[in-house]
This record gives C-alpha cells, sequence and structure tokens, in this order.
C-alpha cells in the first residue's frame, strides 16, 4: 500500500532521518524528518497554473508547534492551538527567507509549505529540523526549486562552535554567560542564504567563523536530501519562464531617460512621485496588449533595477548622492515625553523611530507558554510600522509578520547589554513606533531602543547601534556594498545585511541572500564595512547621552531582599493572608518567588520601607544582647509576656522588670503598654528570656554596670 523511502545518517550527536510515501500521500511533497526524537513533517503544495494577472510569486509558509508533539494540553480557555505564537511565526520567517530565492525566476504560482510538529524530545529544537524537512518536500514535490537547502544552529562556548546545541543550553543566554551565541544559519551547497543570530558582544572574526562552521555541517544533510530525492522524487513540473524581452525593450525606450532622471533625485518623496510619473508615461506609450500582459510587473522592476544597480556599481554614487560606505546625516534626542519613564527620538536620513521605555514589576512579567515549558520574561520590545511612515493610506491591524520579526531582531540586538535581573529588578517594555520609513527601521529601532533605555535609567552594560548593509553583485562578479541602504537599494539588491551591536562586538546578526554566490571575502568585507558604520553611529548617539539620566518620578522603584527559602511560608501565610496584609498596610507591591527573592515595588520610598520593615520582621532571627521595643500582651504571677520581635514573644519575669522586689508584675506594667527589653538569651526549652531592667526605659539604652574599684 505505501511506497516508502527512509534515509538516516549521524549528526553531530543525534541521528537524522528522513522519510516520505507514508503519510499525506496527496501532498506535491511530503517529508518527515527526525532529530533525535523531535519529528517535524512537512508537506508541500504548489499550484500548476498561475492566476491570470498575478505579477508576484505567492509563496506561503506555515509553522505549527503541536502541544501533543511534548505531551501537552494548551492552556487557555477554548483548550485548543489558536494563533500563531512569536515561535512559530519567527520560524516560518526562518523558513521562507532562504527558500524564497531558490525558486526559478519568473515561476508565480502558488506555492504552500506547512511544517507541523509531531515530537519534541526537550532537547532538539524543531525549527531547523522543519527547516530541513521543508527544504526536503520542496526538493521531491518536482517544483522549479532550485535547492536543496540545508540549516543549522551555531553555539558558542569556551572558544569553540558547537553544532545543533540543545533547547536548555540555549534558553535565555543571558543567564547564560558561558553561552555566547546563537546563530541559525541555511545555505545551498555553494552557498549562505540565510544568517539569523543572538550574539554577546562575539568579533567579527568570531561571527564569520560560526557562520563557516555553520555551512560545513549542513553539506551532509543537503547530501542526504538529494540521496532521498534520488529515488523519490516526482517528475520536474513542466515550467519554461517566459520571454518578455521585447517587452522590456518596448519600456526601456518610451521610459528609460525619464526613469534614470527620477532616480537621481535624492529626497524619498519627490523621487517617489518622479519615478511613479516616468511608470505612467512609460504605461502611456506601450501598446494595450503590452499593459495586459502579466510580466509588466517584472519587465518594469527590470529597468529600475539596471538604472539603480549600474551605476552604483560602475561610479560608486548611489540615488541619493552618498558613497557605498557612506552614512545618512543622524540626530539623536531623549527625554522627549514628559511622563513617560525614558523616550528618545532617533532619526537617520529619512528614517525615524520614536522609541519609548517603560519600567514595570515582577507583575508585568510576560508568562510564555512554550511547547518545551513555560517561563517568564522580563524585556519586552515590541515595533510598529503605520502605513503613515511611508506617506501610505493603509490597512492597520495587529503585528503582522515583518513587525514580529523586526521587532525580535531588534530585542536580540538590545536583550544582550541589559543589567542582571538582581542588579536590576525590573520589567523592561520597549516600544519602538516608526514614525517615518527610508532604509532599515530595525536598526533604527536598535539605536533608539539603547537611547531610551538610557533616558530611562536602564544601566546597560554599553549602547547599541545597528545599520544595515546591501550589496548588488553583478554577472560578471563585480560588486558594490552599501552601508546603511535606503529602501530602494534593499529592494532592487541583492543582500540585506543587518549587523548590531557595541563597541566591543556584534550582538545580533541577520542576513538574508538574494543570489547564490555571495563569497566569504564579500561577507568579510561586509562585516568590516559594518563595524565602520556602527561605530559612526555610536559617535552620534554618544552626543545625545549626558552622563546617568535621572530615574523618572512616575516610574516604580523597587527594592530586593533575599530571605531563606524555609520562611517563605511565613512571609505568604495561610491562604496569602499575611502577604496581604502587608500589602494593604505599607501600600507597596510585593512579589516573591520559589528561591526566596522578595521584589517589594512602589512610587513611594516609604511604602518601600514599610513593607521592607514588615517582612524582616517575620523572617529574622533576635540576636541576644540586642536591645528591642516590644509590647505587653500578657501579664501572669510570674512576669510578663511581651511582643517584641514580630510575632515573636518572649518572658519578662518578675525578678527581670525592675530593679527592686515586686509583690506582682501588674504592680508596674499592664496589658498594651510599650516597653524596651534586652534579649539575655534562651532557657534549655528554646523560650525567650528578656530583661527590663537592664535597660533604661526612657531612651532605650542598656544600662552598663559601674566597674567595681581595683582592690589597693
Amino acid at each position: 500500500m505505501f511506497n516508502e523511502t527512509k534515509k538516516s545518517m549521524q549528526w553531530g550527536e543525534e541521528t537524522l532521518t528522513l522519510e516520505t510515501g507514508k503519510v499525506a500521500r496527496q501532498a506535491d511533497g511530503s517529508v518527515i524528518a527526525t532529530l533525535g526524537e523531535t519529528s517535524v513533517m512537512a508537506n508541500v503544495t504548489f499550484a500548476k497554473k498561475q492566476k491570470p494577472g498575478q505579477d508576484f510569486f505567492p509563496l506561503t509558509v506555515h509553522y505549527q508547534e503541536k502541544y501533543y508533539a511534548a505531551g501537552k494540553v494548551p492552556g487557555g480557555f477554548f483548550k485548543r492551538e489558536a494563533r500563531p505564537t512569536e515561535k512559530e511565526t519567527l520560524t516560518a520567517r526562518l523558513i521562507d527567507r532562504p527558500i524564497r530565492p531558490l525558486f526559478v525566476p519568473g515561476f508565480k504560482n502558488e506555492v504552500l509549505v506547512m511544517c507541523t510538529v509531531l515530537s519534541h524530545d526537550l532537547v532538539n529544537d524543531p525549527d531547523m529540523v522543519a527547516m530541513i524537512a521543508a527544504s526536503a518536500a520542496l526538493t521531491i514535490s518536482g517544483a522549479p526549486f532550485m535547492g536543496p537547502i540545508g540549516g543549522c544552529r551555531v553555539g558558542f562556548e569556551d572558544g569553540d562552535y558547537i553544532l545543533n546545541p540543545t533547547v536548555d543550553d540555549m534558553q535565555d543566554l543571558r543567564l547564560n554567560p558561558e553561552q555566547r551565541l546563537d546563530l541559525v544559519v541555511a545555505g545551498t551547497k555553494d552557498a549562505v542564504m540565510m544568517v539569523e543570530s543572538e550574539a554577546y558582544e562575539l568579533s567579527e572574526e568570531e561571527m564569520l567563523g560560526a557562520v563557516k562552521f555553520a555551512h560545513e555541517n549542513i553539506q551532509p544533510v543537503i547530501d542526504l536530501i538529494i540521496s532521498l530525492a534520488e529515488d523519490a522524487a516526482k517528475e520536474p513540473f513542466d515550467f519554461q519562464p517566459a520571454d518578455y524581452s521585447e517587452l522590456s525593450a518596448a519600456i526601456a525606450a518610451a521610459g528609460e531617460a525619464d526613469m534614470r532622471a527620477a532616480f537621481a533625485i535624492s529626497d524619498k518623496q519627490e523621487r517617489t512621485t518622479a519615478v511613479a510619473a516616468a511608470r505612467e508615461k512609460i504605461m502611456e506609450a506601450l501598446t494595450e496588449e503590452q499593459t495586459e500582459d502579466p510580466n509588466l510587473g517584472s519587465a518594469m522592476k527590470g529597468l529600475e533595477a539596471s538604472i539603480l544597480r549600474g551605476d552604483v556599481v560602475k561610479t560608486g554614487k548611489r540615488i541619493d548622492g552618498r558613497k557605498t560606505d557612506e552614512i545618512r546625516d543622524i540626530v539623536c534626542e531623549t527625554g522627549l515625553l514628559p511622563r513617560t519613564h525614558g523616550s528618545a527620538l532617533f532619526t537617520r536620513g529619512e528614517t525615524q523611530g520614536l522609541v519609548v521605555t517603560t519600567l514595570g514589576t515582577g507583575d508585568d512579567e510576560q508568562f510564555i507558554d512554550a511547547l518545551h515549558g513555560n517561563f517568564k520574561s522580563n524585556f519586552l520590545l515590541h515595533y510598529n510600522f503605520p502605513p503613515y511612515s511611508v506617506g501610505e493610506a493603509g490597512r492597520v491591524g495587529p503585528p503582522g509578520r515583518r513587525e514580529i520579526g523586526h521587532g525580535k531582531l531588534a530585542w536580540r540586538a538590545l536583550q544582550a547589554v541589559l543589567p542582571a535581573a538582581t542588579d536590576f529588578p525590573y520589567t523592561v517594555r520597549v516600544v519602538s513606533e516608526i514614525t517615518e520609513s527610508n532604509g532599515s527601521s530595525s536598526m533604527a529601532s536598535v539605536c533608539g531602543g539603547s537611547l531610551s533605555m538610557m533616558d530611562a535609567g536602564v544601566p546597560l552594560k554599553s549602547a547599541v547601534a545597528g545599520v544595515a548593509m546591501g550589496l548588488i553583485l553583478e554577472d560578471d562578479g563585480s560588486y558594490a556594498i552599501l552601508s546603511d541602504i535606503l529602501g530602494d537599494e534593499d529592494h532592487l539588491g541583492d543582500m540585506d545585511f543587518k549587523v548590531a551591536g557595541t563597541e566591543n562586538g556584534i550582538t545580533s546578526l541577520q542576513m538574508d541572500i538574494k543570489v547564490a554566490g555571495i563569497t566569504p571575502e564579500i561577507m568579510e568585507k561586509a562585516l568590516a564595512q559594518a563595524k565602520d558604520g556602527r561605530m559612526h553611529i555610536l559617535g552620534e548617539m554618544a552626543k545625545a547621552i549626558t552622563g546617568a539620566a535621572e530615574f523618572s518620578e512616575h516610574a516604580p522603584r523597587i527594592e530586593t531582599m533575599q530571605i531563606p527559602t524555609d520562611k517563605i511560608r511565613e512571609v505568604i501565610g495561610s491562604g496569602g493572608k499575611v502577604i496581604r496584609e502587608i500589602v494593604e498596610v505599607s501600600g507597596a507591591k510585593v512579589d516573591i518567588n520559589d528561591e526566596g527573592t522578595i521584589k517589594i515595588a512602589s512610587p513611594n520610598g516609604e511604602a518601600i520601607k514599610k513593607a521592607y520593615d514588615m517582612i524582616h520582621s517575620i523572617v529574622a532571627e533576635p540576636e541576644e544582647g540586642m536591645v528591642y521595643t516590644g509590647t505587653v500582651v500578657k501579664i501572669v504571677d510570674f512576669g510578663a509576656f511581651v511582643n517584641f520581635f514580630g510575632k515573636r514573644d518572649g518572658l519578662v519575669h518578675v525578678s527581670q522588670i525592675e530593679n527592686r522586689r515586686l509583690n506582682h508584675p501588674s504592680d508596674v506594667l499592664k496589658e498594651g503598654q510599650e516597653v524596651k527589653v534586652k534579649l539575655l538569651g534562651f532557657d534549655d526549652r528554646g523560650k525567650v528570656r528578656l530583661s527590663m531592667k537592664v535597660v533604661d526605659q526612657e531612651t532605650g539604652e542598656e544600662i552598663k554596670k559601674e566597674a567595681e574599684p581595683a582592690d589597693e
């Protein structure tokens, strides 16, 4: 019934297996990839005809984590998987980015790639397994895909690169100083296609070495996919790219001069208007048949690309007049908004981000329900890209894949310099509102986020800046690397290469390649040029940082204290009674974790001190020889019981009340009376022994015995 094909190999410390022919047989390509005990099924289907009039490539990639894969039941009211999580969205983007450029140019049939996590061993991250499964499914599907690709994750510890580190190794790197890198690389046999990383101030050489290490280690994966395809691939889909050379020639004849003049305008809005006018003029010169040609958009883009690209490589001059390594003018401002905890406006040319920082308490931490377990995050970064930022009137909705991806890139760049939670016990939320865009707004979010957090008084280890690099690679091998690329240069170029970091090293790297053929030499030069750009931007940012910022009066103050874990129960009380009383009486927020770390938060310093004293009185132990202020709670024939230390009581024996004989303690004491007592110690049964007579009841000072005269 089944025509199964199965291939396996040893990859690192685990066995990688690819199998097809048993499940989802009606898909064009279906592969289940397994690494260790993590399994992902990838299914590929593609339309056999292009939709009429469609002038773009409709590729959709979905990545789904099923909770049953880890033996879990989903949370929430409905108890089923709902909208994609951030991890699912980011992984779908990871898979989409390296495969999209590898479809035959001109192929515009709809393609759907669905990756479903079937089993998760909580050791091997399913995202890389999904990428391999998707690549294998595309390779055997018959679609015009110029793969396969392979992908892997790389760690960096004690100077050594680690292939496919475990999920636990990559969890919250900020708390793991030994592990300095989480790098994902995807590529073909000959070239790297995609890089995504979170790093801890790695040098350019270390980062380039990690990329090379990854590319070497995906080679056997690519060979395994080819071996599977040799036995199980379907017949290649009969696709011939359309020949629209005549249309391209007609478009060039009708409007190349006007288009070239339009691209010579440096101002974005004016240039956009001029380009639109040039397009309109070209449309008027074409025949009706030519204007209805489905390849019109591709031919028009081809003209624009040839003008922009050719001039840059030949003359070294870009459309806004800059040199290839020149950064646009930068203006940095902080403290713009009076009621926010921290704010900054970062403007680089025609790209601008208004970035705001809010400081919260432990109650504001984000609770993340992930496949490999539940955890909290105390650093959030949200990126918003409204239509007005590019001068358009468009639909506004919830964050899309692009906004989530750009926000995560900025998050990775900044979280490497955050202080430890023990030193700065706040939840930090950074929001980047992109108010203008022409070039990398994610890198503007990094720069603005760094300034905004510093304005809020967050003690960052160092300022972070980011720059977007571009590449134009011609057929003859000549190329130009561009610093701080414009939107048009990104759209019509061959590489989008974003590098963020401090003056000491790289904290995040993201690279997308649109052509196969980026050599290590080009990558090395791009990294070096990006470092120069980053240092220039850091210098401009430093002008806006005038020493340590004052902590906003509107931000909560947080004080931490550590208590023994065996005292946690006493602080919380039965049913939370004690901790509720502390909150009500003091007016401060109190948060306690399983390790005994207590965070006390309030804008009011007196409220923090009151809560601190109340907790201290519960958990601290009274010290022998110390004087305390207490309250008489009960009088008996042989003395008085005094509440002197939190809820702790002790006995003042009748002989220890005054330096004279009393008939009864009630002669001088009454219940509710405040007294000063010294802790003498504990009797054989652990009972507390107190004394009043050795303490001055007015001053609270201990009465010292006068020294006896020495013998003559």
